[in-house]
């Protein structure tokens, strides 16, 4: 369940990674709603929709650590029907929430044999948005570094090392009550490896087959034949055949190797965003913060539906919101907290969000081309990200004061996420 990646570059801003690493925490492995096992799936599949490898690979093995069941890594076919019934509000969430409504969230909680309580979807909605966003922050700081020949290489990373989840919180900022907790509670606690690598091993002969492995000898074969259209990703081949899954392997040398393909975890593949200032007049109106806020009514609802999450999500908000900017903003010729509203706005700006007392023509003045097309992509869609386009954008500008640019990507794409969401609880509940 290592994190170190993002750790790495989060840690350029230490206040705001122990703020991160307390909610990622409590999301994933502390008292909630959903089982333990079902958190990481639903993880799985946000981040299936970016084709999110490093995110996936995580969670993968998290969810085998939190004792879930491995057919279900072969695919949504394979969940239950309850799980898989999330799909939609996963795919609409992820793309383009302005477009969730309260029929979607009353056909979840339609009683039914899979029907969800509102305190369930709540804890799903929030771990689809955190997983999103977080999506984007990974592409954007080029976290995926290990994900085969293919990969970006690390974008100057404070240290080397392999440090596990619990302990990259140290030395960043993060509470020695954290540490303990996490040392104590936390099902993602530092296993042993090799007792994984075997587990891992055990649950891919005993589901696969030797069957199975002639014919995944038989893609690898293929695969090396193929050169560039089949890349070799984190270890193993990426299958070209679907029905194959993202499945967790062994290489063979025994390490513990990622997903063969992550479409098995998405339907509905072409869906993906479009611009909202394009959509049909018929279609969802402009969101006015005036009406549905975080502050005035997102945070008390999902406080109350899942116990101090809130306060949680509020700090970050509020966290990201005080990293000092000073340099960037000096070098645009204003102050940080216009040039960090700027910034924020103009994502929400994307998502359909619109603030009455902001004047939008401050975007162009103080975002410069390059900035708001990369500032578009990671949000937008992070797949497409690449480091030219991390490299070409404020070539002046410190590591730290990127890695703060993606920091406000992050927060301000799932603070949308969820305002979307809730708002379409609120009318359901209404």
């Amino acid at each position: 369940g290592r994190l170190e990646a993002v750790t790495q570059q989060m840690g350029y801003h230490p206040q705001y990674l122990d703020s991160f690493l307390k909610t990622q925490h409590y999301l994933m492995h502390m008292d909630g709603p959903l089982p333990f096992d079902c958190r990481h799936y639903i993880a799985i599949m946000a981040a299936a929709r970016h084709q999110c490898r490093y995110l996936v690979n995580l969670h993968v093995l998290q969810f085998l650590r939190a004792g879930g069941d491995p057919q279900w890594l072969r695919g949504l076919d394979f969940i239950p029907p309850k799980l898989r019934n999330l799909n939609e509000i996963n795919k609409i969430l992820a793309h383009r929430p302005w477009l969730i409504t309260k029929e979607h969230i009353e056909k979840l909680l339609k009683i039914s044999e899979w029907s969800w309580s509102l305190a369930e979807l709540v804890h799903a909605v929030v771990l689809l948005a955190h997983c999103h966003a977080l999506a984007s922050f990974v592409f954007g700081c080029g976290c995926e570094q290990d994900e085969g020949p293919g990969g970006r290489g690390s974008l100057k990373p404070l240290s080397p090392g392999n440090q596990c989840f619990c302990e990259a919180t140290a030395g960043n900022g993060c509470s020695q009550e954290l540490l303990r907790i996490n040392r104590k509670r936390s099902l993602d606690s530092c296993m042993e490896l090799d007792s994984l690598r075997e587990r891992m091993q055990r649950i891919h002969v005993e589901t696969e087959g030797r069957e199975e492995m002639r014919l995944l000898q038989q893609d690898r074969e293929e695969g090396e034949g193929q050169g560039a259209d089949v890349g070799v990703q984190d270890g193993t081949e990426h299958c070209s055949d679907p029905s194959a899954g993202l499945f967790p392997l062994t290489d063979t040398d025994g390490e513990v190797t990622g997903a063969t393909n992550l479409a098995c975890y998405m339907q509905d593949p072409d869906f993906g965003y479009q611009d909202f200032a394009r959509r049909d007049e018929d279609q969802t109106q402009v969101f006015r913060v005036q009406d549905y806020s975080w502050e005035d009514h997102g945070f008390s609802l999902v406080n109350r539906l899942y116990s101090d999450i809130g306060h949680l999500l509020d700090e970050k908000f509020r966290m990201v919101d005080g990293l000092q900017s000073s340099a960037m903003a000096k070098r645009q010729g204003c102050e940080p907290s216009v040039f960090k509203r700027g910034i924020w706005n103009y994502i929400h700006c994307m998502f359909g969000i619109r603030y009455d007392d902001y004047d939008y023509a401050e975007v162009n003045q103080l975002l410069e081309r390059m900035l708001k097309v990369y500032i578009k992509t990671v949000t937008c869609y992070p797949e497409k990200t690449n480091s030219e386009m991390f490299d070409r954008f404020w070539k002046q500008f410190k590591h730290s004061e990127k890695v703060h640019v993606n920091l406000l990507i992050l927060e301000a794409r799932m603070q949308a996420e969820l305002l979307y969401a809730l708002q379409a609880i609120t009318q359901y509940m209404i």
